[in-house]
């Protein structure tokens, strides 16, 4: 009974990293990578809401770059 709780748990940290053919700590870089870079664009878009002259294209041009990132990523 422990080792059928253990597995479930394995499987509940490895079920969708698997999907993208990344292992537990493999997508936790990724993931954590790519919050950081969604941390940058927000910051850049609030401070050009407030400054236009500053950041015209940086929030755009890392949403981009994050959606290309994605999308080359292998579904498994």
């Amino acid at each position: 009974r422990e080792t059928h709780m253990a597995a479930r748990i394995v499987e509940l940290f490895t079920r969708h990293p698997g999907t993208v053919g990344e292992s537990y700590f493999g997508h936790l870089r990724f993931a954590a990578w790519f919050s950081s870079r969604l941390f940058l664009a927000g910051g850049a878009a609030l401070v050009h809401a407030l400054l236009p002259f500053l950041f015209e294209t940086t929030a755009s041009r890392i949403v981009r770059e994050l959606a290309e990132r994605t999308h080359r990523r292998t579904t498994h």
